[in-house]
């Protein structure tokens, strides 16, 4: 399985039109990817007469695909900012 290890940047604030604190800004940094490896259950298409083989996560769901083509995504640290408005 491919891993996607990802950073998650949180701002915040409030304004007057809703006091509660609310995120206005996500931000998503890809730390790391780690491969899982060549499809292990490649899938054959026919078009016409045209046939070639294609990794499985191009034309499976994914609860058919193989382990190689899953994909997971880690979140590694989650930050959150409050953004202060200087008046």
């Amino acid at each position: 399985m491919t891993i996607h290890v990802v950073d998650i940047d949180y701002t915040f604030h409030t304004c007057p039109a809703y006091a509660e604190p609310h995120i206005y800004d996500t931000r998503r940094t890809v730390v790391d990817v780690i491969p899982g490896g060549p499809c292990r259950t490649p899938v054959t298409i026919r078009c016409g007469d045209t046939t070639t083989t294609i990794a499985c996560h191009r034309h499976e769901p994914t609860d058919r695909q193989c382990g190689a083509c899953r994909l997971i995504v880690t979140q590694h640290t989650i930050t959150n900012r409050h953004h202060e408005v200087v008046g």
